[in-house]
């Protein structure tokens, strides 16, 4: 154990399970640890390091953004926050936008913005139909919204007003309709829960049964939003337009920020209504608008669809050469490689030994989120690292 991981131990709460490494250097999709040993990044602080690590154009406009102005609170008008609320609403199909510090603040304020929406406009409908693997986050309202037990039960009577219906199940979200129902709420392929990829026609389904039964549609675009699945939003791919949505993760390169985005029907908050100290700083914000502008016009966009592609076409290659690989799934740079049993883990840490970081986001799936700006060469020699991995594996587990 390192002198930093003995600190850790000894004063942070152990609510998670850290890799053995400290971190302490990144540049594009590498980085380094305290012993001068270089990974490549394919987690990507799950999903966030849209632009890699230590992008020159962003770390300059953090920087002079900290020179001028870091936080004075919503009580005043900002450019930088303006600015990117005029990026988000021109290159969407949403209306009205209000900014958080994380993606569970995000699907907070659309769990809050929903549930007002159906109290004013379906005689006090409260309910949300949410689906099975689904994850919103880990406040109490995100993790009563979620739909893995494991995560809602340690901590007592979860929020009601949550129904549940697996992924993928038009026609159990219709079953579960009733008056109280005021919105559907679920993500356009679910990151956490696997990297599970619904029917392509699944969300023009759902859209359709919200439109018939007057329900909004409120899509999770946390982990799938700014570009990850290759283009901005995930919902553009499916042909669909949700009445809210949620954004972070990647949103502003690695500095905290979340977004939650409304039709004009369904923006109904009101002064006094929602919230945050830190949310939507200039700060934050500054770094938000360069990051939306280089997807937009660096070729950031283009980079993720054609690397998405290359990553896909690799690790489908896997599945014929290697009997323990049963498939892979995904969008754009969020991909999933299936396995035939519960060997993520021990890929993983055999991945890192080697000079890869991956998730084992599932027993039986291993998760790859590289920075949209990945190289082709980067691709490759990740690709490579994992066959060596595989290929050294007991053979009951290759």
């Amino acid at each position: 154990m390192s002198d930093i991981q003995a600190r850790e131990a000894a004063v942070f709460m152990q609510t998670g399970r850290r890799m053995p490494v400290t971190l302490v250097r990144g540049e594009g999709t590498r980085v380094w640890d305290d012993a001068g040993q270089s990974y490549l990044d394919f987690v990507a602080g799950i999903a966030v390091n849209s632009l890699g690590h230590a992008h020159a154009g962003l770390v300059d406009v953090i920087a002079e953004q900290a020179r001028t102005l870091i936080h004075v609170s919503n009580i005043f008008y900002t450019e930088p926050q303006i600015e990117l609320a005029e990026l988000l609403v021109r290159h969407s199909a949403l209306d009205r936008v209000y900014f958080v510090n994380s993606g569970a603040e995000a699907n907070e304020a659309a769990i809050k913005l929903a549930r007002k929406w159906g109290i004013q406009n379906r005689n006090g409908a409260y309910e949300i139909i949410a689906t099975t693997n689904g994850f919103h986050g880990r406040t109490m309202a995100t993790v009563s919204a979620t739909g893995t037990p494991r995560y809602r039960e340690p901590f007592g009577p979860p929020l009601p007003g949550f129904v549940f219906v697996p992924y993928d199940d038009v026609q159990a979200i219709r079953e579960a309709t009733t008056e109280r129902t005021a919105a559907v709420m679920v993500e356009p392929l679910q990151g956490e829960g696997g990297v599970n990829v619904p029917a392509s026609d699944y969300l023009r389904q759902v859209r359709a049964w919200c439109d018939e039964q007057g329900l909004l549609l409120v899509l999770d675009e946390v982990q799938t939003g700014i570009g990850r699945t290759g283009t901005l939003f995930a919902y553009e791919q499916a042909g669909v337009e949700p009445d809210i949505m949620t954004l972070a993760k990647g949103i502003a390169g690695g500095v905290p920020l979340g977004a939650v985005l409304a039709k004009e029907r369904a923006s109904v908050f009101e002064p006094g209504d929602h919230g945050s100290t830190f949310s939507g700083n200039p700060l934050a914000t500054a770094a938000g608008a360069y990051v939306v502008k280089q997807l937009l016009d660096g070729g950031v966009l283009e980079n993720a669809r054609e690397r998405g592609e290359q990553l896909e076409r690799g690790l489908a290659s896997l599945e014929d050469r290697f009997p323990g690989v049963t498939g892979q799934r995904g969008a754009g740079l969020l991909r999933g490689l299936e396995l035939a049993a519960e060997h993520s883990a021990d890929i993983v840490n055999r991945a890192r030994e080697r000079g890869l970081l991956l998730n084992p986001v599932r027993p039986d799936v291993v998760r790859f989120m590289p920075p949209l700006t990945v190289t082709a060469e980067e691709i490759d020699e990740a690709l490579e690292i994992l066959a060596g991995v595989l290929a050294e594996l007991p053979d009951g587990e290759r």
